[in-house]
């Protein structure tokens, strides 16, 4: 009688005689695209390699992408008191209201947040007021007033400037209203930095992402992270990222949309005179790509050949792996 086991994130299987499991330790070695097996005979030491199943892992289909998601979701809701989403009117995070809408039946339990920077598009405020009335969000506006007044802009400087209006903004916004858990709409194949997160990302009092030192995640088993065990604790805990779309692609999202038929998209996303916009930001830094593509299909289909990268049309001085990976330190989205 064989038993089979089973990894569901690669894929790979290895079919075990009953017997045999008796006498012999399993080693499971695993790799990006493939899966190592080793028996080791307890009586002589004996180690001896098996034929491993190799290839490339088959990609989640867009039904498993989106159980995953509504999976974390849920998991946020119940192991967080008072959690919100962040909001910037983007593909990424109107799919991730849409993920949360279907996860909810229908409704979003917690507030949806913007950080106005005072710097979007007029296309994106259109967009977010419309999108708000019609699915009935309690939309929360977080701005740093003081610093607009001091006039705080791109020119004083891109790290500062991200820092000022979006970092500090959003700190202001949890210390208002004592959120525990931000849900966030980005994705490891975005940029190196994003890469290294975890779905369940701890920040400190300081709002500091510790990127040497994150929670282990494995078989899909996400936790809170605590808030310090005494006021003196040097690993103390203040909010979580949670990310219920991390393991998507760009293609992933737009297929998604397409699938869906009902998820709203801002019209920038849509080429006009062999231009548009692929990621959308503030505009002073944010400048639109090459593209014919004018419907979603027409997206789909550029996104399966190009070689361009996603953020190519952000301030690109923002976008260097050092200057990324020390905003996000800092509390950047």
């Amino acid at each position: 009688m064989k038993r089979k086991r089973y990894n569901e994130d690669k894929r790979n299987y290895i079919n075990i005689n009953q017997d045999e499991a008796k006498h012999y330790t399993i080693l499971f070695i695993y790799s990006n695209s493939s899966i190592i097996r080793v028996h080791e005979d307890k009586e002589d030491k004996d180690k001896v390699a098996i034929k491993a199943k190799r290839g490339r892992s088959k990609r989640m289909g867009l039904k498993e992408l989106e159980n995953k998601s509504i999976y974390i979701l849920r998991e946020a809701y119940a192991e967080f008191e008072n959690p919100a989403v962040l909001w910037s009117m983007g593909k990424d995070s109107t799919t991730a209201l849409a993920l949360c809408r279907k996860a909810f039946f229908g409704e979003i339990p917690f507030p949806v947040i913007h950080i106005d920077t005072g710097y979007k598009f007029k296309q994106m405020y259109e967009f977010r007021d419309r999108i708000a009335e019609e699915w009935g969000l309690d939309l929360i506006i977080a701005k740093n007033e003081e610093a607009m007044k001091a006039g705080m802009g791109p020119e004083k400087g891109k790290l500062e400037c991200c820092t000022k209006l979006k970092t500090e903004a959003l700190m202001q916004c949890l210390d208002k209203h004592g959120f525990d858990a931000l849900l966030l709409a980005i994705r490891r194949d975005e940029h190196g930095i994003r890469a290294k997160e975890r779905v369940f990302s701890p920040r400190d009092e300081a709002f500091r992402w510790n990127y040497r030192d994150q929670p282990l995640e494995m078989w899909d088993q996400y936790q809170a992270q605590g808030k310090g065990q005494s006021e003196t604790d040097e690993t103390l805990h203040i909010h979580t990222r949670v990310h219920p779309i991390l393991h998507w692609r760009e293609l992933d999202v737009w297929e998604y949309i397409k699938q869906e038929k009902d998820i709203p998209v801002n019209p920038m996303y849509f080429a006009n005179d062999g231009k548009r916009y692929r990621s959308l930001g503030c505009e002073p830094c944010t400048s639109p790509i090459d593209s014919n593509a004018k419907t979603i299909d027409e997206i789909v289909e550029e996104l399966r050949t190009t070689k361009v990268a996603e953020r190519s049309g952000r301030a690109q001085d923002k976008e260097k792996t050092f200057m990324m990976q020390k905003l996000r330190a800092l509390g950047y989205m």
